[in-house]
């Protein structure tokens, strides 16, 4: 499946994602992939950063295993129709219940919105229920940047030999209208599904939706 949402570029406040066409009612706009996206069937960009707890974590560490990586903002609406409802938690541990890394990664600047620290980010975990393996702290916007992570939530599914075999949205349901949450088409569940039954994803690849990811600068 091929990323759609070509239109004419413009900045939107709220949501924060640009070159996109709106969805009905003015509430969303879709972001096109940017050109410095890591592309699916590619090598996943090697990282290695501290977590929220402080300790010092590496794609490396888990090497063998299948890793999702969710972009998070907590003040984005999109991120809180999916925790708001418990949609993201459940998924969190339905996944990691299968022997699959969950990785948070939070890449909003010092100043911007949904930057946090890493004892800010434990009581967000908390408070939420959230169960992610680890919630890793990104504010120069490296690990961001080089997975060309646009918008919160945006998703990203990496095989245990290293590829990226899903990136992009999270559902087919490019809204923060917490209904929509019911009867979405989870595109990170199938995924993981197809990793784990040894074939590629049905869908590689689909045009991420949310708020900007607030990189420095």
């Amino acid at each position: 499946m091929t990323k759609t949402g070509n239109g004419a570029a413009r900045r939107n406040v709220l949501l924060g994602i640009a070159a996109a066409g709106l969805v009905a009612g003015g509430a969303l706009l879709m972001a096109p992939r940017p050109a410095e996206a890591v592309q699916s069937g590619a090598a996943a960009p090697a990282f290695q950063t501290v977590d929220a707890a402080g300790r010092t974590r590496s794609l490396a560490e888990f090497a063998g295993k299948t890793v999702v990586l969710e972009w998070t903002n907590h003040d984005c609406p999109f991120v809180k129709k999916h925790y708001e409802t418990g949609n993201m938690q459940a998924l969190q541990r339905e996944i990691t219940g299968q022997d699959v890394v969950w990785l948070s990664v939070i890449s909003s600047a010092p100043g911007k919105q949904g930057h946090v620290t890493g004892a800010r980010a434990l009581e967000l975990t908390a408070g939420r229920n959230a169960a992610p393996t680890a919630v890793l702290l990104d504010s120069s916007g490296a690990i961001g940047r080089a997975y060309g992570a646009r918008t919160t939530p945006h998703m990203y599914v990496i095989s245990p030999d290293r590829r990226v075999v899903y990136q992009g949205a999270i559902d087919d349901k490019p809204s923060a209208d917490k209904a929509t949450v019911q009867g979405a088409r989870n595109y990170v569940r199938e995924a993981v599904a197809a990793v784990r039954a040894g074939r590629a994803p049905a869908v590689t690849a689909a045009a991420p939706y949310g708020c900007s990811v607030k990189y420095e600068g």
